[in-house]
């Protein structure tokens, strides 16, 4: 008896299923695409409607021998991929593979892998949608033009081994605008006082900060000025002049999009992109739950914010018997789209409401339980009332001063009561009693002024980037991923912490790529790009002509650069050291994290080693020049230039700020959230940083840069053994090629 075949993309997902269908199913898995375009040509014939020349992958005659002898004796062929753009080309290259017509009804869609669904599904085949295939055909020909044409210009004009891509060099471009903000950015000093007040004697204490002078706002930019406020408030009469107490609302936050899962994930779970994605896959695909086996998630690629109605009832009904109907609000919460969202598929929930997290935490990993918690909560929490806080303002007046003194407190919790005690800690609960208009006040005390500093725009974040690209329309959910790991695997951006940062080789190759390309290599045509992608897709504009419109402008583009880029490399700076192995001299080389010192023998001598970067800041110790390092992990420190005489370390940057307590150096320390703040050198000062909490590894200067020196010789000696099995490896091609015209001849 002949078996009906289902072919998906993993084997997670081929168990998954297999437990739900009975044994007239085989499923089998096709490990993601099956053909491509070939990697050492072109691959797409420009002048005939720039059809493309698709091959199938090496590696993979295997597998394609095994699909087509499964696809052979099945009565029924389903492809059944992932519900999007990719999916779909994937299902109309195997129906290729495998001879079926692409026409008739052999693809099936799912958006969550539970037997339902998947038994929904089979009741309605479909053709495959060729619109949606001509969309994905459309952005990898365009990519592989892009980066097949420009490639080959960046060796020749920059330095060979680059490569370059549409939207990645767009990404960059964004990542070294923000680091050029950050960099020219110059701090202005500013001062805040505030009075600790209350109606009479015995009564409460409330804080109302200085705000106004004489009708205008109150600006104080040095101790003096902030001394000079100070001893006026002091003598000051205090009457309120105005008072407004209301009630405001806090909705609920929509259920998860994939931009919104991956920024959540990583403020609250540390996540990076593609760790939540890799995770949130493994909990679309099918974890075993003791006997039974199902996907705990709907998809995950989605930019909707839409639940199905009966996932909404359930957890209407979920929210009563937990919570209490006052949780519940009369109608379901309804959230509107953005409005170059597709809203082809739900928001990212739980496939089964039922299924808690802390039921289901003894059969799934720790990433897996925590990033569920985070989409269960989410979802459970998009149908809860609003929370609901007391707000109440004082203007209160005191000689040519104004002050004002707000507070909230919370008055219901309603979706909060899901929110990390963490993130309820961060809501400033503040109360301050509603006093009425002319009422005189006492003053308690004058707080001593506060030192501030204006601060640049924090460095953009994997999350803060998704949220730009989302805002910008650049990309779409599937893309964000794999576009931030593009750019940090080309050498065009690293990681420090959480921040992202355009390496200067990211800088030089994003400003020349706009620069002579910046019709086609910029936010608006990245955008516009992907709705040409969304209109294809919806059967209202031709591949072709969206394929024709980008090449003409793009060749005659690529022509004007190649002849006014300038073809000769800058010539070797020489960086004044000697080499310590062969004595020639060593001389500054670029690579995907920067400069560095490499020796002039090369190749007969590979030594390499840091290469000092001055930050132009004192050493807060000797007086030396602070300079700038990183571990054998990628981690940025600081150390003085004149180690090993002077041993000063630091992870915060050091700066030429004076400390408002006791003079000496400020250290800059970014915060996980992105905020700068400030604390003294000496850490004998109060205004020291804190101490980090939980046990750490002592770090000393001496084991950072020993560290980075030795990472250098461990990678220079790998090289070498590296090059040694090449040469080996070769010598052995050489003579069973030897061997081959031998017994030819004979």
């Amino acid at each position: 008896m002949k078996k009906n075949l289902i072919i998906v993309e993993s084997p997670t997902k081929s168990k998954t299923i297999t437990r739900f269908l009975g044994k007239n199913y085989a499923v089998k898995a096709s490990m993601g695409h099956l053909r491509d375009l070939p990697k050492s040509t072109l691959g797409v014939d420009v002048e005939n409607d720039f059809t493309p020349k698709y091959i199938n992958i090496r590696g993979k005659g295997d597998l394609i021998r095994e699909l087509k002898a499964e696809a052979a004796k099945a009565d029924k062929v389903y492809l059944a991929t992932d519900p999007d753009r990719e999916g779909e080309a994937i299902s109309w290259h195997l129906a290729h593979i495998l001879g079926l017509d692409d026409k008739s009804p052999c693809r099936i869609e799912f958006h969550e892998i539970t037997s339902g669904a998947v038994k929904e599904a089979l009741k309605h085949p479909r053709p495959i949608n060729m619109a949606m295939v001509d969309a994905q055909q459309t952005r990898r020909i365009i990519d592989r033009l892009v980066g097949y044409k420009l490639s080959p210009l960046l060796w020749r004009k920059v330095r060979k081994g680059l490569s370059a891509g549409r939207v990645q060099s767009v990404a960059v471009k964004i990542i070294a605008d923000r680091d050029k903000v950050i960099d020219e950015f110059v701090p202005e000093e500013f001062w805040t006082i505030k009075t600790k007040l209350r109606e009479e004697a015995g009564a409460p204490l409330f804080e109302a900060e200085a705000v106004k002078k004489d009708g205008n706002k109150l600006e104080m930019h040095n101790a003096r000025e902030a001394l000079a406020v100070e001893n006026d408030l002091k003598q000051a009469a205090y009457k309120v002049e105005a008072a407004f107490r209301k009630k405001v609302s806090r909705r609920a936050l929509p259920p998860f999009t994939t931009s919104t899962l991956q920024q959540e994930a990583s403020h609250k779970l540390n996540f990076t992109t593609r760790r939540t994605m890799m995770v949130a896959q493994q909990l679309y695909e099918g974890i075993s739950i003791g006997k039974s086996s199902a996907g705990l998630i709907t998809y995950m690629r989605t930019d909707s914010t839409r639940l199905a109605a009966e996932a909404v009832d359930a957890v209407r009904e979920l929210v009563k018997q937990d919570f209490g109907d006052k949780y519940c609000p009369e109608k379901p919460n309804v959230f509107s789209n953005k409005s170059n969202a597709q809203d082809a598929h739900e928001a990212i929930r739980p496939t089964s409401i039922e299924r808690k997290p802390e039921e289901i935490e003894p059969f799934l990993t720790k990433e897996q339980y925590r990033l569920y918690k985070l989409i269960w909560d989410r979802t459970v929490a998009s149908q809860m009332a609003p929370a609901e806080f007391e707000q109440t303002a004082l203007t209160i007046g005191a000689g040519a001063y104004e002050l004002k003194a707000t507070g909230s407190v919370m008055t219901f919790d309603g979706h909060l009561c899901l929110a990390d005690k963490k993130d309820l800690n961060a809501e400033k609960q503040t109360e301050v009693p509603f006093i009425k208009s002319g009422t005189v006040l006492t003053l308690y005390k004058v707080l001593p002024g506060e030192q501030h500093f204006t601060e640049p725009p924090a460095h953009y974040t994997e999350a803060s980037l998704v949220r730009k690209m989302e805002e910008e329309g650049i990309g779409r959910p599937s893309t964000y991923s794999p576009i931030i790991q593009t750019i940090q695997t080309r050498g065009y951006v690293v990681r420090d912490g959480k921040k992202l940062m355009a390496t200067e080789l990211g800088v030089k190759v994003a400003d020349m790529l706009t620069g002579h390309f910046g019709d086609i290599i910029n936010i608006p045509y990245s955008a516009r790009m992907e709705n040409e992608l969304d209109a294809i897709a919806a059967h209202q504009v031709e591949k072709e002509k969206t394929l024709a419109d980008f090449y003409k402008p793009f060749e005659q583009l690529l022509e004007e650069a190649d002849r006014v880029i300038p073809k000769d490399p800058p010539p070797l700076q020489l960086s004044g050291e000697k080499c310590e192995l062969c004595g020639k001299d060593m001389v500054i080389r670029e690579g995907r994290f920067g400069k560095f010192q490499a020796c002039s023998g090369f190749p007969q001598c590979h030594n390499t080693k840091p290469l000092l970067v001055t930050i132009g800041v004192p050493c807060p110790k000797c007086g030396g020049e602070v300079t700038q390092r990183r571990t054998k992990t990628g981690r940025v420190f600081y150390g003085c230039e004149h180690y090993p005489e002077c041993d000063f370390t630091s992870w915060d940057r050091p700066t030429d700020k004076p400390c408002p307590v006791c003079g000496k150096q400020l250290l800059e320390r970014t915060e996980g959230n992105g905020r700068i703040k400030y604390f003294c050198s000496d850490p004998e000062c109060t205004n020291a940083a804190p101490k980090r909490v939980g046990r750490r590894k002592k770090v000393t200067t001496a084991s950072l840069i020993e560290g980075e020196t030795a990472d250098t010789e461990k990678k220079t000696a790998k090289r070498k053994t590296a090059k040694k099995k090449r040469t080996k490896k070769t010598g052995s091609r050489k003579k069973g090629a030897g061997n081959a015209v031998k017994k030819a001849e004979e």
